[in-house]
């Protein structure tokens, strides 16, 4: 699994132009499944999230973790995080994990993060979504 994590102060994702989720101060996760990924990995990933320490405390360093701040996450599933760029210019998605793996884990991903107290919202799996944040910061990880 991959995540893209950015510290938002908001977030939101449509499909159709309907919205289908978003948060207020928190984080967006842009998340791939890799083949071979296992529920274990979803769980694990969800809890490194969860504790990462990517906002400000009142010294100005990055002490808090989405936890501490009570801040929301909004997960939108990405399979192109798993692209293979490495031979030509056309990006292999060979590695990525079909729908029918990637998908439950994906909801295993987000279930985990609800069980450790984080407010959840997502995109819709499969569908062209557009996606619009305010990143602030700005702060990025990636998490594999």
């Amino acid at each position: 699994m991959r995540a893209v994590i950015q510290r938002v102060t908001s977030a939101s994702v449509s499909v159709g132009g309907r919205e289908t989720g978003s948060c207020g101060p928190g984080l967006l996760v842009l998340l791939g499944v890799a083949a071979g990924d296992t529920v274990a990995d979803a769980e694990r990933l969800a809890g490194k999230m969860a504790r990462l320490r990517l906002f400000e405390s009142p010294a100005g360093k990055l002490d808090r973790s989405v936890l501490d701040v009570g801040g929301e996450v909004l997960v939108v599933s990405q399979f192109t995080l798993i692209a293979d760029t490495s031979k030509g210019n056309r990006p292999s998605f060979s590695g990525a994990a079909g729908p029918e793996v990637a998908e439950p884990l994906v909801n295993r991903f987000c279930e985990a993060l609800r069980e450790l107290g984080v407010p959840v919202e997502t995109g819709r799996f499969g569908a062209r979504m557009a996606v619009e944040l305010v990143n602030d910061g700005p702060v990025t990880i990636v998490l594999e």
